[in-house]
């Protein structure tokens, strides 16, 4: 009886396939992406395997999610703003130190980059850096110390400094001071600041993340934004990666990959070019490419990678705290 028993249950499990539940800790932009994309996969997979798939998102600033996933937040998959934040929960053991070779694109299924987001009829007059050391303008962009965003937007401001100065550091240094003296808020994530911006109504100007700008013009403030892009900008690069401490834990190692894995496909870079991130598959690319216009990009490499730059300049009594330091001693 018991070997009849557990017959029927082994083909009932089999019939109706297996539940499992990933949790994906992303950086503040991404819920509309991976609300689209999650809907998506776990109809994909569940007809690929006969499994079913429940995937639960969390989001913040990409600095404080990556420190969550320190202390211990159960996470299948991270998918930050920037490789150092993944770096960082590799140094302590949660992700493989290679993490950037499981995945193609060094781990990165889209691109994006930093534009300005201004208000209907630009009053201001935006139209590159320089306007935003103007007496008079307000600016919103988030905390560097707690946003990956923040840093592409920092680091993006710098290149066009160090551009318009022969690089010459001390003068770059001078353009972000007037910068951030122009800041009246630091949010701790991306999606806060647009949020100042948009539902707020503070401040004139937002340094954005590409997909949030158009968010903000096409759903969230329709009418009443526009979009300008700076002579130059960066090349935004957000990572996927799987926490291999916690999937070989839960069983889930095989329907992680696959959900990364799948970014890459066809549907997914539809879903994601839909949401105004940067798709690395060349047809959908060009298929999209009228939404995404050429820039003047340059890479993290210019500033010596993610490591170098987040010691340099983000760490404690690095130069963004060095410029804050010179604010307060100004006011």
């Amino acid at each position: 009886m018991k070997k009849a028993i557990f017959s029927i249950v082994g083909f009932a499990a089999f019939a109706f396939g297996a539940n499992y539940e990933l949790l994906n800790v992303s950086y503040d932009p991404t819920r509309e992406l991976y609300r689209a994309y999650n809907e998506e996969f776990s109809a994909w997979y569940e007809k690929k395997t006969g499994d079913k798939v429940q995937i639960r998102q969390s989001h913040g600033g990409s600095g404080a999610q990556a420190r969550a996933v320190i202390d211990g937040l159960s996470s299948d998959i991270v998918s930050l703003a920037l490789a150092y934040d993944i770096d960082a929960i590799s140094a302590k053991g949660s992700v493989k130190k290679d993490w950037q070779k499981e995945f193609a694109n060094n781990s990165t299924p889209y691109y994006s980059t930093i534009v300005f987001l201004v208000r209907k009829g630009n009053p201001k007059g935006i139209k590159d850096w320089e306007d935003l050391v103007k007496d008079g303008v307000k600016v919103i962009t988030p905390n560097p110390k707690t946003s990956g965003g923040a840093r592409w937007n920092h680091l993006a401001a710098l290149a066009y400094a160090l551009k318009a100065n022969n690089n010459n550091e001390a003068k770059a240094k001078e353009f972000l001071i007037k910068l951030y003296k122009n800041v009246p808020v630091l949010d701790s994530g991306a999606r806060g600041a647009t949020n100042t911006f948009v539902k707020r109504n503070v401040g004139d100007v937002l340094i954005a993340w590409e997909n949030e700008a158009h968010l903000a013009v096409q759903q969230l403030g329709k009418g009443k934004f526009e979009i300008v892009i700076p002579s130059i900008s960066i090349l935004a690069e957000p990572p996927v990666a799987l926490v291999d401490k916690v999937v070989d834990k839960k069983g889930t190692r095989e329907v992680a990959k696959a959900y990364i894995t799948h970014l890459y496909d066809k549907e997914a870079q539809e879903i994601i070019a839909k949401n105004y991130y940067r798709p690395t598959d060349k047809e959908v690319a060009q298929k999209y490419s009228a939404q995404f216009p050429n820039l003047n990009l340059v890479r993290i490499d210019s500033f010596g990678g993610w490591s170098e730059a987040q010691k340099k300049h983000f760490s404690d009594n690095g130069e963004f705290d060095k410029i804050f330091e010179t604010i307060k001693k100004s006011k």
